[in-house]
């Protein structure tokens, strides 16, 4: 074995992710998509930002519908709606947080 974890991941625990005002989701399995944006919002409101747009993808609309859970159930979320045309469309969610 090379060091690799039991779940087939080359990281041995958790990595550091720089917070940004953008986060795409395609390069997280989809029983993550929860915990990630979750953890994503906190890191994000903490750092001060009061918007920021979440890749999901367009695909069948499941990462899209369980970003927008998260959001409909996180207190600091002010609104959320389909990014502009040109920023992900309907392939992304742009999210107002309290400042």
């Amino acid at each position: 074995m090379t060091g690799d974890t039991v779940d087939g991941s080359p990281f041995t625990g958790p990595v550091d992710i720089e917070i940004t005002d953008s986060i795409d989701l395609h390069s997280f399995r989809p029983d993550e998509i929860r915990d990630v944006v979750e953890a994503y919002l906190a890191e994000a409101h903490k750092k001060g930002f009061t918007v920021v747009r979440i890749i999901h993808g367009k695909g069948v609309g499941v990462q899209r519908e369980i970003v927008r859970k998260v959001l409909s159930e996180t207190d600091f979320v002010r609104g959320f709606k389909n990014a502009p045309e040109f920023s992900g469309s309907w392939g992304a969610t742009i999210a107002e947080l309290d400042s």
